[in-house]
């Protein structure tokens, strides 16, 4: 598919994009880093007293692509991080399963992560993909690479403050609850140009796939938070 295929494609589903397909697709070439919000991203931002929440398994299998879809573009699987300001149980349980490489949380202020991010994995702000829907995020989404603010019809004054003051490349049509995860992670891979190689050789089990699934499924998740005003690494909650 052309950047213009796919653009209509995106667009005739409600997506809008505040940079270009073709500035997105250079700025996916420099990404080494996937990180998330948790809370609003991955679910409708409601969760219980106990801090449980949901995700779908469709977004779970779009964020797999895409760290499939990296590997096979660059040879790597990106590093993959969930940002939240709270305790979240389910979170911890995703990251887990999913074999991401950190959870940081508590971090009420994102972009003090954000240093400990780039210090740690010795990386570059242009390196870090950001996917976020709140105020929370805007000190971390001014500072990233490339950044998708997840759509929310409650807040429309805050939509137009991120589309003009350009804190986000592109908005997602759906919500944290309706998939918005696996629409970035298509529009990702699309302008990667890796949508089809990575469908195709999932589909087939191809050797590269389950070389990736062995290579991902040895990372072991750490867990992060703030503590005497810095970043400090800790079991899991």
């Amino acid at each position: 598919m052309t950047f213009s295929d796919i653009e209509n494609t995106f667009k005739s589903v409600g997506g809008e994009f505040i940079s270009s397909p073709i500035l997105i697709s250079k700025k996916l070439k420099k990404i080494k880093a996937l990180v998330f919000d948790w809370d609003g991203v991955w679910h409708s931002g409601r969760k219980s007293g106990n801090g449980q929440s949901s995700f779908s398994e469709v977004d779970s299998m779009g964020l797999n692509m895409l760290r499939f879809g990296y590997n096979l573009h660059s040879g790597q699987i990106p590093l993959t991080l969930i940002i939240t300001g709270e305790n979240n149980i389910t979170a911890f349980d995703f990251a887990e399963r999913e074999h991401l490489d950190g959870v940081f949380y508590k971090a009420k202020n994102k972009a003090e992560a954000l240093d400990f991010l780039l210090e740690k994995w010795q990386i570059k702000e242009e390196e870090v993909l950001f996917a976020y829907d709140d105020i929370l995020d805007l000190g971390m989404a001014s500072r990233c690479g490339l950044g998708f603010f997840i759509n929310n019809t409650g807040n429309p004054l805050l939509q137009n403050y991120v589309v003009q003051k350009k804190l986000c490349d592109y908005k997602t049509a759906a919500s944290g609850n309706k998939n918005a995860v696996r629409e970035l992670s298509e529009l990702s891979l699309g302008l990667l140009g890796e949508f089809e190689s990575t469908l195709t050789k999932r589909m087939n089990f191809h050797a590269d796939y389950v070389a990736y699934w062995e290579a991902r499924n040895t990372l072991k998740t750490s867990f992060f938070t703030p503590k005497e005003d810095k970043i400090v690494k800790v079991n899991r909650p």
